[in-house]
């Protein structure tokens, strides 16, 4: 059996339960809310759980599911059926009213990001909504999201194979993309190990609509190194009451292998340019050149 098969029959199973779900949700879709926030991305840099953590906020009402993908995928199914996600306008009433305080919603769909027509369409929708980017060491977020394809049964190449072959699978996805606003890249989407590790040209794409002061770019490595004071920062930025619960669990971590030591020097040079770009944008040193 193709090792993609399994997950190909879950994946169907679960969006039919989901589908049922959202069938008795779009009838009061006029009365649900809108997300005051997204979690744009980036793939492999832990938005699970990021999200996961501000769902335990009192504050936030978390979406019917972490990843809606409406921005990328299904844009053409219309507001109404994105508004089926998110909770009602008596919701937030109720927190206001009786239990004074404030209520938020918000998804994180990490291919946000990426996806050169998501920005327009976020901003043509919901102009005030906070943006929070999560990034990671790109050389070790290619590296994770490569195993994850290879477990999935979408690659079958080695890292380096897959890394070699980058250029020669992306090549002219980019542009069906942007001349059709309907085509689903499914090379761009499963083999972009180090495309969407060029995270400055990604973050000017929203901040060519966005004013800086709507994005909260953090460091993956700094929130897992003390995610009280990554959350703090996230609960201020939504404009949330200060709230700690107690304790942040990490999740879905990944095991494999060590790369090999040539294979990441030559990525650690590749992604330096780069790097060093989106230093100067964000105004701070990720220290991710050793």
């Amino acid at each position: 059996m193709n090792r993609g098969m399994g997950k190909v029959h879950k994946s169907t199973s679960y969006y039919v339960r989901l589908a049922l779900k959202l069938v008795p949700r779009l009838a009061t879709s006029p009365l649900r809310l809108l997300p005051g926030f997204l979690v744009i991305g980036a793939a492999k840099c832990g938005t699970t759980y990021l999200y996961c953590g501000l769902g335990r906020h009192p504050s936030i009402a978390p979406a019917l599911r972490k990843e809606v993908y409406f921005y990328d995928r299904t844009f053409r199914r219309g507001l109404a059926w994105y508004r089926a996600f998110f909770p009602t306008v008596l919701e937030r009433f109720h927190a206001r009213q009786i239990l004074e305080k404030p209520l938020i919603t918000g998804e994180a769909t990490p291919s946000y990001l990426f996806h050169p027509h998501a920005p327009k369409r976020v901003f043509e929708t919901i102009p005030g909504v906070k943006l929070i980017a999560l990034l990671r060491n790109p050389v070790d977020r290619a590296y994770s999201f490569y195993h994850q394809q290879f477990r999935r049964g979408i690659e079958t190449l080695s890292f380096e194979e897959a890394v070699e072959r980058e250029e020669e699978r992306l090549s002219g996805e980019l542009d069906k993309m942007l001349s059709d606003g309907g085509y689903f890249s499914f090379n761009r989407q499963n083999y972009s190990y180090l495309a969407r590790g060029i995270y400055v040209d990604q973050l000017k794409n929203w901040t060519g609509l966005f004013p800086k002061r709507q994005l909260l770019v953090l460091s993956s490595e700094r929130m897992f190194g003390d995610p009280y004071d990554s959350f703090k920062r996230v609960h201020q930025f939504l404009g949330l009451p200060g709230w700690e619960p107690n304790g942040y669990e990490k999740r879905h971590v990944g095991t494999f292998s060590p790369m090999d030591a040539e294979t990441r020097e030559r990525l650690v040079e590749y992604f330096r340019p780069h790097n060093r770009r989106l230093y100067d944008f964000l105004g701070v040193d990720l220290d991710w050149d050793r």
